[in-house]
């Protein structure tokens, strides 16, 4: 059986970790492994429908994901979680499920400075934030409270994407997940 994964890219809005996950994703179905994205947008659509962005419901929606995504890599696929996250206890929850059941799980944070997602802007989130639309968005005037020690650090700023995935799945290969 082949061995899954739980790789999960941590960043802020805009950072680039689903840009980083599709391109992954091609790579890993390409090689052959059964790889699953699973997007915070939809997830929210589909999966955690109703809960709003305080803390509880935050917390709440990666708890979900975190066990979709871990009973996705105990059956030997490789789930890949482009999720915000911000708090480091919700994270931290999905880490221990994951080892209490011997599930390999990988932290990338994809650590691209709030002024470069500002500008990138994919959602037009920081926009609607600047002009007093929106309050609550991660980094700016929500926490984002950063991962103390990352499987893997990615500065999405200062390389490709293609770089930026590459990484990742050199991290894979060197953990055997790959």
């Amino acid at each position: 059986m082949t061995t899954g994964a739980t790789v999960w890219l941590t960043g802020l809005p805009s950072a680039g970790k689903t840009t980083i996950a599709r391109e992954l994703a091609d790579r890993l179905r390409e090689e052959g492994r059964p790889v699953e994205l699973l997007d915070g947008d939809e997830i929210r659509e589909f999966l955690s429908a109703g809960l709003g962005f305080d803390r509880a419901d935050r917390h709440t929606n990666v708890q979900r994901i975190g066990f979709v995504a871990e009973l996705l890599a105990r059956n030997g696929v490789t789930a890949l979680v482009p999720v915000i996250a911000p708090y480091a206890d919700s994270r931290d929850a999905v880490r221990k499920r994951h080892g209490a059941n011997g599930t390999a799980y990988v932290e990338v944070h994809v650590a691209t400075p709030v002024e470069v997602c500002s500008v990138r802007d994919v959602k037009g989130l920081y926009a609607k934030q600047a002009a007093g639309e929106l309050t609550g968005l991660t980094g700016v005037d929500d926490p984002y409270e950063e991962p103390v020690a990352p499987d893997l650090r990615i500065e999405s700023q200062d390389q490709t994407v293609q770089e930026s995935a590459a990484a990742v799945h050199a991290l894979l290969t060197e953990r055997g997940l790959a």
